[in-house]
């Protein structure tokens, strides 16, 4: 963890600031735009990217694959031009849980691993680089998207101790703990063989 060096009330403003940029649902602004219809009646209901995709349209879901990773990062670039550390940690941390939980849809969001991939990525770069790796290689080999982003999420605060960034440890460790959580339907589903795969190009 960074040292603590903002005072209570700039730390809460740039929670609120990270978790305001969370909270804009661009699965649902691009299927809805597109003449898609609503996400949230589609598949899982998920607001993501993955469950975007199930409208067949792969050019929608990889905006909103783009934008939703595009929060977290955002929200981490902001903090670092004018805050301490502390303040931009919290702010990427709070853009997930405005992912996940946004209020303008009743706190039903999405999964937040693009989010997570962004905000990493923003916050340090190779940590970043090392989390998209373990997800492709993962998805790759396995054909799993859910088993793809708990490998990721999971060895985020491992990467982080081997590339020497232990002020991040514990953010990419509490990440990963809600990335689990948030998955628990796919990890009972995973366990029971009945997981959907990613289906091959033709």
């Amino acid at each position: 963890m960074p040292e603590l060096m903002s005072s209570y009330g700039v730390l809460a403003l740039w929670a609120l600031i990270g978790y305001l940029l969370g909270t804009v649902p661009f699965g649902v602004l691009i299927t809805r735009a597109l003449g898609l219809g609503d996400v949230r009646q589609i598949g899982s209901g998920n607001i993501g990217a993955t469950n975007v995709l199930r409208t067949g349209n792969r050019g929608a879901a990889l905006a909103t694959l783009l934008l939703d990773g595009a929060k977290g990062a955002m929200a981490v670039f902001l903090a670092r031009v004018f805050a301490p550390e502390d303040a931009v940690q919290l702010a990427g941390l709070a853009a997930f849980l405005g992912h996940c939980f946004p209020v303008w849809l009743g706190f039903r969001g999405g999964k937040g691993v693009a989010t997570f991939l962004g905000l990493i990525l923003a916050l340090v770069w190779p940590l970043g680089l090392a989390a998209c790796a373990t997800w492709a290689v993962v998805a790759a080999v396995s054909r799993y998207s859910s088993l793809a982003a708990l490998m990721a999420a999971g060895f985020a605060p491992v990467w982080a101790v081997f590339l020497g960034q232990g002020q991040v440890v514990v953010l990419a460790l509490l990440l990963a703990i809600l990335i689990y959580v948030r998955h628990a339907g796919n990890i009972r589903r995973l366990r029971a063989g009945t997981e959907a795969r990613i289906r091959r190009r033709r």
